[in-house]
């Protein structure tokens, strides 16, 4: 149980802090539960209260009359009636809120059948265990605590279980030598409740002369000191060790990986509060790519199956804008979407498929103001199949360099909602959401940056506003341009014409420039071409192409003929678009050095 004499703290503090285990059959935990959180909360209490079926362990400290009242309280509880809990001051309050959490247990082990409440193996007591090792008699002493603790201090030849977790204490004796099983063994650990499960397990196996030291080894100090004993003791409050005499160290933890530090250890390079130690460091290329791995799974399990490939209620919103204003919600719709016939939207308006934001219907006829926002209804939603091998190339702190395949929108679009790159991103990514710096054409493969917030996107972004920010693509064209170096500067239309592409407007086009170098004239009459878009515009590349009469290999929207096609986003079945961002060179965002990024060439380059 863990008890102690009862005894009030003698030091004048402003908290007292009191712990305690207790192995009982509880009943009505719920009920119990909600009753220590109000009788907590009313009397100003913080901590950890852990209930199970098969007793309760807490953590709890306030003001000293308050304490008190718990404890009488709990003692009120049938199988609590002899709790002694163990007392220590504090100037601040320790602990941050209160919690009363149901448990399977109170000490996770996962093994069936071992029951402290009903039996425990035979304790021996701090003085007798030191007169055992004083006369040197023979007695295997079991450390049952994880291998962190262990490594803070322990008893003088003393068995380490060799476990990271209490869950691993099984195959742990597994390992042990059989001729053990007849040997007197004394198991401990820090207070005494792992060895209330840790002695009977080894019993139920075959241990035929096991003892748990009782109180644990922070009785032993308190009792007997530290003869026979190496070391600190791990402790999981606050003070991190404390020595023989209780008194807290200089020891620090890892909150990384839980490691105690000595002085040594926190004078070590490696040691950066909060981030790692000696123990957990590792070099960033190392975690890199340890973390690139994990990310790729995640990205496999949002993958398969596709999100949108089993009918779903999909709801796309439209947003009117400033040409608008004024009109009909009607005649907005069809000058929005001037390819889409008006009797398809008459028809969504009859169905009830068009709402406004607040979700009640829509009329044909209201007028509308720029900037508002309706809704569009497509229920049963499936979504054509996407490529989906998205490769992380590189993820720290601030940015994320994916290598994008094709067909694979960017946004939601038209027909794709979750077929998107940034969705799927989103969901690997959750509740994270890193936001695309730039996009790339559905059809065009290669890499696409992304900062990991709002303002890391909105710094790369600026990059590409002042041309601090350099991509180069990879494109394969129909034709042997005579030029091996050459610009095209045609502006490019303001607003999509049908099938939402864009054409070369020379009255009122945006500027655009992108610069072509030929690297190789190939004998199946195509030349495959490196291409830096000097601004970027939509579609600028293959408009630019197109326009010069050399259209890209494999794109179905600006054919070889000088027309307009049918097809925006490809299916998986057709030939690929010959266009794929290759390089990327930019500022980081945190650091300002200058970062690199080289995709692999596709079959076709």
């Amino acid at each position: 149980m863990g008890v102690e004499s009862p005894h009030r703290c003698v030091a004048v503090s402003a908290v007292s802090n009191i712990s305690c285990y207790c192995f009982a059959d509880l009943t009505g935990l719920k009920e119990l539960r909600e009753e220590l959180i109000s009788f907590c909360k009313e009397r100003s209490l913080k901590g950890t209260i852990l209930l199970s079926t098969e007793g309760i362990n807490f953590f709890v400290a306030g003001g000293e009359r308050e304490i008190w009242e718990l404890i009488e309280r709990l003692r009120e509880i049938p199988g609590l009636e002899a709790i002694n809990p163990k007392w220590s001051p504090s100037e601040d309050q320790p602990f941050s809120r209160m919690l009363v959490r149901i448990k399977k247990e109170i000490i996770a082990f996962g093994v069936e059948g071992i029951a402290p409440a009903r039996y425990t193996s035979p304790r021996i007591e701090a003085r007798e265990l030191k007169q055992w090792l004083d006369e040197g008699r023979p007695v295997v002493l079991y450390d049952t605590r994880n291998d962190y603790e262990v490594r803070l201090g322990t008893f003088k030849n003393a068995i380490p279980a060799g476990v990271d977790h209490f869950r691993q204490f099984p195959e742990a004796v597994a390992r042990l030598p059989e001729e053990l099983k007849d040997a007197p063994i004394v198991t401990f650990c820090t207070g005494g409740i792992r060895c209330e499960k840790a002695a009977p397990f080894m019993e139920s196996v075959g241990f035929r002369n096991i003892y748990q030291l009782e109180g644990g080894i922070l009785k032993y100090f308190e009792e007997v000191g530290g003869d026979h004993y190496e070391g600190e003791c791990f402790v999981f409050d606050r003070r991190v060790g404390v020595d023989p005499g209780l008194r807290e160290t200089s020891t620090d933890v890892c909150f990384a990986c839980q490691a105690p530090l000595d002085e040594n250890e926190q004078a070590d390079p490696r040691f950066v509060q909060g981030v790692s130690c000696p123990h957990c460091y590792k070099p960033d290329e190392v975690r890199q790519a340890e973390q690139v791995m994990k990310r790729q799974a995640a990205i496999a399990r949002v993958c398969s199956p596709l999100p949108g490939s089993q009918p779903y209620d999909n709801v796309c919103p439209v947003r009117i804008p400033t040409g608008c204003d004024q009109l009909t919600l009607l005649d907005a719709l069809c000058r929005m979407f001037s390819h889409v016939e008006r009797d398809f939207w008459v028809g969504l308006f009859s169905e009830g498929k068009l709402l406004k934001a607040d979700g009640t219907p829509a009329s044909p006829e209201g007028g509308v103001r720029s900037g508002e926002k309706y809704l569009r209804l497509l229920p049963g939603t499936v979504e054509a199949p996407v490529a989906t091998d998205i490769r992380v190339l590189h993820e720290d702190e601030s940015i994320v360099v994916l290598h994008k395949p094709a067909p694979l929108p960017m946004h939601p679009s038209g027909r794709y909602h979750r077929h998107t790159l940034q969705w799927l991103v989103n969901a690997a990514w959750a509740p994270e959401k890193p936001r695309a710096v730039h996009r790339l054409d559905a059809n065009t493969t290669g890499l696409v940056l992304f900062g990991r917030s709002r303002r890391r996107a909105g710094l790369l972004q600026e990059g590409f506003k002042n041309g601090s920010i350099e991509k180069i693509y990879l494109a394969r064209v129909k034709g042997h341009p005579e030029w091996s170096d050459f610009e095209c500067d045609s502006p490019i239309s303001r607003e999509s014409s049908r099938m939402g592409t864009r054409t070369v407007d020379e009255e009122d086009g945006h500027e655009a420039r992108t610069r072509f170098t030929v690297l190789s004239r190939d004998s199946d009459g195509t030349t495959l071409l490196e291409a830096r878009p000097l601004t970027g515009r939509t579609n600028q590349i293959r408009i630019h192409l197109w326009q010069l009469g050399f259209p890209i290999l494999g794109d179905q929207a600006y054919l070889s003929d000088g027309e307009l096609g049918e097809t925006q986003t490809l299916s998986l079945e057709d030939p690929p678009l010959c266009l794929h961002a290759w390089k990327l060179s930019f500022d980081h965002p945190l650091h300002g050095r200058r970062m690199e990024f080289v995709d692999e060439r596709p079959s076709w380059a």
